[in-house]
Formats: C-alpha cells, sequence, structure tokens
C-alpha cells in the first residue's frame, strides 16, 4: 500500500514592499525525493497606493435613487391609516346604575371640568354607563381621571375600543 504526503514549506524573500521575490513549496514524495513547485502565480496581486496623495477618495455617489418609490409607498400607508376610525385603548368608567338623572347630573359636572374630553353615556337596560374621554394609553387615561378623582371617588379605567380623533 503507498500513501502520498505532503509536507508544505514555504521559502521566500521580502523586498520591502511586502511582495515576495520567490516563493516555493516543497512537496517530499513516498521515494524521498523533494520537488519544488513556483506558487507565485497563484497569488492575488492588488494595486499599490499612489503615494503622492495625502486624503482619501470621495465616497461614490449613488446610483440607483429610490425616493420616489419610498414616497409612492408612505403615500399609500398614509392613506390606509387616514381609513382607520378605532384603535384599542382607555377610558375611564364614571358612572354606571339605573338612575338617569344621577348619570346626567355627573355627566354635566365632568364637562365643565374636561371640556376637551368627549362623554359617552350609553344605556342597556336597566343599567346607565357613562364613560369620559379615548385615551391611547394608560397613563393618559390615568392623567385625566386624576383631574376629577373628587367628583369621582369609585371612578376606573377600562379597557375598549375608542375613537381615533381626526
Amino acid at each position: 500500500m503507498m500513501s502520498c504526503a505532503a509536507t508544505g514549506s514555504s521559502s521566500g524573500t521580502s523586498d520591502g514592499n511586502g511582495s515576495a521575490s520567490v516563493e516555493t513549496r516543497s512537496t517530499k514524495k513516498s521515494g524521498g525525493t523533494a520537488t519544488n513547485i513556483d506558487t507565485r502565480k497563484y497569488r492575488t496581486t492588488f494595486p499599490a497606493a499612489p503615494s503622492n496623495s495625502s486624503a482619501p477618495a470621495a465616497p461614490a455617489a449613488p446610483t440607483n435613487h429610490v425616493r420616489e418609490q419610498v414616497s409612492l409607498l408612505m403615500d399609500s400607508v398614509a392613506q390606509v391609516n387616514r381609513n382607520i376610525k378605532y384603535a384599542a385603548g382607555y377610558r375611564i368608567l364614571a358612572y354606571t346604575g339605573v338612575e338617569r338623572q344621577t348619570a346626567m347630573n355627573l355627566r354635566n359636572n365632568i364637562i365643565r371640568r374636561l371640556p376637551e374630553e368627549k362623554d359617552y353615556l350609553t344605556y342597556k337596560q336597566p343599567t346607565y354607563q357613562l364613560k369620559i374621554g379615548d385615551y391611547f394609553t394608560r397613563v393618559e387615561a390615568q392623567a385625566a381621571l386624576a383631574k376629577i378623582q373628587d367628583l369621582l371617588p369609585n371612578a376606573l379605567l377600562v379597557q375598549e375600543t375608542i375613537n381615533i380623533p381626526k
């Protein structure tokens, strides 16, 4: 049974620029004789940088502009977003009870304190529910609740589908 084992040893000299002037590889055959092969032709060569320029070259300008395509996509997203009327959010549950007059009085007091907020009075027989505001986050709803806490000591924040203000 014959086997071949190659041992690699390279030798070369440098001319000061980092390029080798001679590079050979010795391979040993099973017969004990060594053969030198010139491997310089397989090395990648790069052009030397000009030594007279001290400033780096300017970056290349882009050639494939996509501004028009991006603008078109952003316009279509904006159009879709304009059609969205509802979102998940929070409202303040101010009153739940069977007395309509109590709900209306409370509603009028809240409107005086928070005139910019919208109120929702619903009736499901036999219960009236008064909810205040359209808040995207719980923090916003909590801030509004703090303004009317003395009127509504038992008020709650409830998750609900809210109207998106236009």
